[in-house]
């Protein structure tokens, strides 16, 4: 089926390989990403429109010994399928199978792990520096994509790296088209002039013999100028201005002029950037038309395209958060949504749609996201700033500086918090509960359903003073009617019982509460279920009195079981002169790997079971 795909091992194979059959190779390895991406869905159209630029960078370079960094990950697919993972690509995103982004324990190949964008130019610059330090024989590339370019860690590496001296290549891909490509005779040959060694080789003699005087300094502003000039509509400007070398644009889907421009600037040493236009979704007709719905698509019929319909038995919780915030911001012009680039993602794209006023998608700038929410809040407005729980992590500074200690009242509404299941370690919301919890003035929610995150959203929308947390799970809610319901506003600091019981108490947040509920039903009588919905305020009343009917807690929470809701009810009941036993269900103090959510939350012993028997084993351990 792949005549030459299935001859590459790694890739030292392609350096005997003819353009002809390198373009081939590009050919089929769409072909292998779209038939095993169907089955075990990943991020496929910034893969797709990548493959030149992979195949490119393996014929030219010798990896693993020259360092190949890869922001985010999205882009990286062929780069695993030609690294010896051919095979195993067909397990992608799978439970024991290989990882949807760089890992450098899962081969020599990845360099440096990445889940979350921006990072390459800064882990590139490192490697860069180390090889020179050490006197190693390695070139270091990073290849960025336009979108990750947005968040600000990249420009902060491109900032100190074009104030070095450093080997460093970066390959801008740029997908979406916000620069235009230029065309005809005058580009190609200004193209191959300014990435010819010879030229290059010339310029530094020329420069070199000048010296430090005036004459150098003048002429360098004035070629500087007309360069400038050259290349003002491709962005050359602007990153001429940091320091590097620019060079582009490139059809980053012509194999033969990506190839070319690589090798004419493989040695030329220093910091340079090669601007890359490719079309993402490339080569396959479905991801071409709608890249935003094909870089991450689901399952879907590769002859067809068609995506296929996953059983849907309620609303997503991100569904129900898009449709109560546009609700909110048509009864107050106040309220406006915030996100970092996840607008579809969180829910948030009907707002941007039906209220595009009051919405704001500030690109992958999660620190800028919550300090400009800050900014809103301290002029008036009503600030609901969303971002993953994973990402937020980069935003910690600014939730204490710009948001607590000022008292701000901006709602802060972490999706994917919890096990988030194939995206893995990089991406699972494991932190928040535990590194949130300690900030003063701040408030931290997570529902039990999706009418208590519509409830909750409501109560945020109500409070003035200090950042509320809402954190939710990805995926489905729970099935609970919420759409007719009116907004109640929820006590804050409350918890609900749920059941009653003599023995154990099983002191939940969020939906994990659901079941515990399924679960003490197996042992009438004996639980008591508690949905304490608020890790802080921390309901104390309540606690206080489960520790004194009860022998036994044990807390659940889809989060770090070090430091969030099992920590604050220990902290707590210490200072009793008669404690009950606790005991907690939570994250362990590992990063949990990619696989099925309810595989994750099995192995956390959070689901049905898992509970049910942490019951058994307490009750049992009573009796004795």
């Amino acid at each position: 089926m792949y005549d030459i795909l299935d001859r590459i091992d790694s890739p030292s194979d392609l350096k005997g390989l003819s353009i002809g059959e390198l373009k081939e190779l590009c050919s089929e390895l769409r072909r292998y990403m779209v038939e095993c991406c169907a089955v075990t869905p990943g991020h496929l159209g910034s893969s797709l429109g990548a493959v030149e630029l992979i195949v490119a960078m393996h014929y030219v370079y010798d990896a693993p010994k020259d360092k190949l960094v890869f922001d985010v990950g999205h882009q990286a697919y062929a780069h695993k399928i030609l690294t010896g993972r051919r095979e195993a690509f067909k397990t992608l995103r799978t439970g024991g199978g290989i990882s949807g982004f760089p890992k450098r324990d899962e081969s020599p190949y990845d360099a440096f792990g990445a889940g979350h964008s921006s990072t390459s130019v800064s882990a590139a610059l490192g490697f860069a520096e180390a090889a020179r330090m050490q006197g190693l024989d390695q070139k270091a590339v990073a290849l960025i994509g336009d979108g990750a370019m947005s968040g600000g860690l990249a420009y902060e590496g491109l900032n100190n790296a074009g104030d070095s001296k450093a080997d460093l290549l970066v390959i801008l891909n740029d997908n979406e088209m916000s620069i235009d490509l230029p065309h005809g005779g005058l580009h190609n040959h200004l193209l191959k002039i300014t990435t010819s060694g010879k030229y290059n080789s010339f310029k530094d003699k020329v420069w070199e013999s000048l010296g430090e005087h005036n004459l150098r300094r003048s002429l360098s502003t004035w070629i500087r100028s007309i360069k400038s000039w050259l290349v003002k509509r491709t962005g050359g400007d602007y990153f001429e201005s940091l320091g590097f070398r620019y060079f582009g644009p490139v059809d980053g889907n012509n194999l033969e002029e990506v190839i070319g421009a690589l090798q004419r600037i493989k040695n030329l040493g220093g910091p340079r950037l090669l601007h890359c236009i490719t079309r993402k979704g490339k080569g396959y007709a479905p991801a071409e038309q709608d890249p935003v719905v094909w870089h991450a698509p689901g399952r879907f019929n590769p002859e067809t395209g068609e995506r296929l319909p996953g059983q849907k038995s309620a609303d997503r919780y991100q569904d129900v958060f898009g449709r109560v915030l546009l609700d909110l911001a048509g009864k107050d012009p106040k309220v406006v949504g915030i996100t970092p680039a996840m607008a579809s993602g969180c829910g948030m794209s009907l707002l941007a749609r039906e209220r595009p006023q009051q919405f704001f998608d500030v690109g992958i700038e999660e620190e800028h996201a919550v300090t400009f929410s800050a900014g809103l809040a301290a002029g008036g407005m009503k600030p609901f700033c969303n971002i993953y729980s994973s990402f937020a992590q980069r935003a910690y500074d600014q939730v204490i500086h710009d948001v607590a200690l000022q008292k701000l009242p901006v709602v802060i509404c972490l999706d994917r918090a919890g096990l988030v299941g194939e995206d893995g370690g990089t991406h699972n919301g494991a932190f928040d509960l535990a590194a949130f919890r300690c900030i003063p003035n701040t408030i931290i929610s997570a529902p039990r359903n999706e009418l208590e995150l519509k409830n909750l959203m409501y109560t945020a929308y109500l409070h003035d003073t200090g950042p509320f947390i809402i954190r939710y799970p990805r995926g489905l809610g729970e099935g609970v009617a919420w759409k007719d319901s009116p907004m109640q506003e929820l006590p804050l600091g409350k918890a609900e019982t749920l059941l009653e019981g003599d023995t154990v108490a099983l002191v939940c947040i969020g939906p994990v509460a659901n079941r515990a509920v399924e679960a003490a039903q197996d042992f009438p009588g004996r639980v008591g279920v508690y949905d304490f919905r608020f890790l802080k305020p921390l309901d104390h009343e309540t606690l206080d009195l489960i520790a004194g009917r009860y022998s036994h807690i044990l807390t659940l929470e889809d989060g770090s079981l070090k430091g969030g809701l099992y920590g604050a009810v220990c902290e707590h009941l210490a200072c009793r002169p008669e404690c009950p036993v606790i005991e907690g269900a939570g994250i362990p103090d590992a990063f949990t790997l990619h696989a099925r959510q309810a595989d994750q939350r099995r192995d956390c012993g959070l689901d049905k079971k898992g509970i049910s028997d942490r019951i058994g084993k307490i009750l049992a351990a009573s009796k004795n």
